[in-house]
């Protein structure tokens, strides 16, 4: 007896520890929705998670099935005890010390569980024996301070029912299209028993399980007397489907954002969710990346025809910005004219579109300044080439050839065959390398045909080029800064970068692509910004070969434009998402709209940030060849004897079989401005279905599998 009167006085003394420190608790508090609020960059609202279509219940509009129903399956002493069970409180707090599994549970009463709702974290990982303890002793204070039908009422308005819907009476309206009263008591039973796991008991969705639920709480309700075990196996017997509605009202989004907002919300509650966190039933603080104004404007650009003319309501986009210094996910756009559609395909995130020729500075000429040290003079021959061990030719996207040229002029006005002989001479495997420093890798070996077409998302490109705008360090992009717990504890993150190259490589591109901008030659001129600082690529991809003929000679299905200031890292995707469609695919003159669309968004972001161009590192050194200044990397051998007219066997139309295995050429890519090009026959197939990244997501949807069939069939342009 007296070990056990001991025990009581130290697991009672242990509470009144613990609940000294509890916090106050207020009848705001009791009443409010328990919504995940989401901030922009600068502390604004852009969205509250579910709260703002609640329909707030009163206790006496509160059917007396309801409250029986909630009582019977949550706590049937409720109407017995003062807010907590002292049985079971002292029975969990004992099997918490000892280390038994049925610690922290088991000892909540229903007040106790509206007192862990309205002040508390409800993540596992916050529930300990201290938070335990405080939740008890308000549980207390509660009862004392309000009666059994007032707890109800906060309690039954409080709860999370799935789909973004907070609280009974709304939960009467999603599901059912009716109130509360005008429900039957299979249909409440279903409502009572749903806030223990609100999304596994969606009868939409998982109707067995509600079904089980349902029935559960109905023998509840027959234990507990409140109902006839007539009553209960005649509700037992109605379908669990009865009475729901087919179309629901959307809850998810609230403020006059929601649609502006919609693809960057979508990536943050995944984000969120993969850091241990439930969006919709923690009540957490996430603050966010997401500059609003410019968000706003990406929105505008994209669904009005102000800035850029559109072909139609189906043409798509799909844009990421991110801040170069540190990995911040600026804006994003998902898609455009999208109507109703609440988190839908993400095309900012999509990896299952040919990035063409955009991936030539991160998989070709990239890893040839950084491992080779190739000067932006290094020659390189533009002169007919198949693919070894076929017999595809690769064409340009004029289907000429120029001979020798420079680097730089093959980068700036994106030919094809120079492109794919310096990746034979850098070699798969240090491209590999290049590439997954940047982020970037997929599950299959890269072949050639991949230095003219990666399957990458927006985001992953932004991302990528951010590390040439900023020196030579990868971020990987995010968007969650920071994320406050209901009881005050706050996660902060942020992204490190990692050295992905040199300075001296990270210029010289840079450098190579502010000529794809403003040179006369250039493929992105419809991108310049007079007087701005500015670096981008072009990627057009066209029809593959076996259906070609079905379309005009200059027909594309994708086009890109990614680019960079000092500021922003901008990619920007255009097609359609049925691109085997006879409307589905880009006129020559529509090719240019990627770079439109940038171009409005780049001028609007830098009205508010200064202009600053690019410093040459020391480690760069500047010479004049052939009336050019180009760029070499000082101390290599190109450097100190100027000449960069040498050539490796690779690029010759010889191959070197260790650069790698492939056989066979996949997507290849073509870029145009105002200029002419032609479909090329270079490829009938790919290999690069299963094409990955760490940092970025694919959505899914009927239209991302129309676009992902023809993947394995595309060939290209340039």
């Amino acid at each position: 007896m007296g070990i056990f009167l001991v025990a009581f006085l130290a697991g009672a003394g242990l509470f009144m520890y613990y609940a000294k420190d509890a916090p106050n608790i207020t009848e705001k508090q009791l009443s409010s929705d328990e919504a995940t609020i989401v901030y922009d960059k600068n502390g604004k609202v852009i969205s509250r998670l579910g709260a703002q279509n609640r329909d707030y219940v009163k206790a006496d509009e509160i059917p007396k099935a309801l409250k029986s129903a909630v009582v019977s399956i949550e706590d049937k002493r409720f109407y017995k005890n003062n807010g907590v069970d002292p049985v079971r409180i002292i029975g969990a707090t004992f099997a918490n010390i000892s280390g038994s599994s049925l610690g922290l549970q088991g000892a909540s009463t229903l007040t106790q569980q509206l007192v862990k709702l309205s002040v508390f974290s409800t993540d596992a990982k916050d529930r300990t024996l201290r938070v335990k303890a405080q939740e008890a002793w308000l549980a207390l204070q509660v009862d004392r301070k309000y009666s059994k039908d007032k707890i109800l009422e906060f309690y039954i308005n409080k709860v999370y029912m799935g789909n973004g819907v907070y609280g009974m009476g709304t939960a009467a309206q999603y599901y059912y299209g009716k109130s509360l009263s005008k429900l039957n008591i299979s249909q409440i039973a279903l409502l009572a028993g749903m806030p223990q796991a609100p999304s596994s008991y969606d009868p939409t969705k998982y109707p067995q399980y509600a079904l089980s639920r349902r029935n559960t709480v109905l023998q509840a309700m027959a234990d507990n007397n409140v109902i006839t075990e007539s009553q209960q196996k005649q509700a037992q017997q109605v379908s669990i489907k009865d009475g729901l509605v087919k179309k629901h009202h959307t809850t998810g989004l609230s403020t006059a954002n929601s649609k502006v907002v919609d693809a960057y919300l979508k990536q943050v509650i995944s984000d969120v969710e993969a850091k241990g966190f439930s969006p919709y039933t923690s009540g957490i603080k996430i603050h966010t990346n997401l500059d609003l104004t410019a968000q706003k404007h990406l929105y505008e650009i994209a669904n009005s025809s102000t800035y850029v003319q559109f072909p139609d309501s189906k043409f798509q986009l799909g844009v990421s910005i991110t801040d170069p210094n540190n990995g911040k996910v600026v804006a994003m756009l998902g898609g455009r004219q999208t109507g109703n559609v609440t988190f839908g395909l993400n095309r900012a995130v999509q990896t299952d579109r040919s990035s063409g020729s955009t991936a030539k500075p991160l998989m070709d000429y990239g890893p040839a300044v950084q491992y080779l040290n190739w000067p932006t003079s290094r020659t390189v021959k533009d002169e007919p080439f198949t693919y070894p061990g076929t017999n595809t030719k690769l064409y340009d996207f004029d289907r000429k050839y120029e001979g020798k040229m420079t680097m730089r002029q093959a980068l700036v006005q994106s030919r094809n065959i120079p492109a794919i002989r310096t990746l034979q001479d850098v070699g798969i495997s240090k491209a590999t390398s290049f590439l997954n420093n940047l982020g970037i890798s997929q599950k299959k070996t890269y072949d050639l045909q991949n230095g003219i077409g990666l399957y990458i998302s927006p985001l992953q490109e932004a991302a990528a080029y951010a590390a040439f705008a900023n020196g030579g360090t990868y971020y990987k992009p995010y968007y969650v800064n920071k994320i406050v717990t209901q009881s005050g504890k706050t996660y902060h993150y942020r992204s490190h970068g990692k050295r992905a190259m040199s300075k001296a490589t990270a210029y010289m591109i840079t450098d190579m692509l502010k000529g794809v901008l403003t040179d006369s030659n250039g493929s992105g001129t419809s991108a310049n910004i007079t007087g701005l600082y500015q670096a981008g690529k072009t990627g057009t991809t066209a029809y593959p070969s076996d259906i070609a003929d079905n379309y005009p000679s200059t027909a594309s299905m994708d086009s890109w434009f990614t680019g960079y200031t000092r500021h922003y890292s901008m990619s920007v995707w255009t097609g359609y998402d049925q691109q085997n469609t006879a409307s589905g695919f880009l006129s020559q003159q529509e090719t240019t709209i990627a770079q439109l669309v940038y171009r409005s968004m780049m001028s609007y972001l830098s009205t508010s940030v200064t202009n600053e161009n690019w410093e040459r590192p020391s480690s760069v050194t500047e010479k004049t060849v052939n009336g050019v200044k180009e760029l070499f990397k000082a101390n290599s051998s190109y450097s100190s004897t100027g000449n960069s007219d040498q050539y490796s066997t690779n690029n010759s139309s010889s191959y070197n079989r260790s650069a790698s295995s492939s056989s066979s050429p996949a997507t290849t890519s073509s870029d145009t401005s105002s200029r002419s090009s032609d479909n090329s026959n270079s490829s009938n197939s790919s290999s690069n279905s299963s094409s990955s990244s760490s940092s970025s997501s694919s959505s899914s949807s009927s239209s991302s599998s129309s676009s992902s069939s023809s993947k394995s069939s595309s060939s290209s342009k340039e």
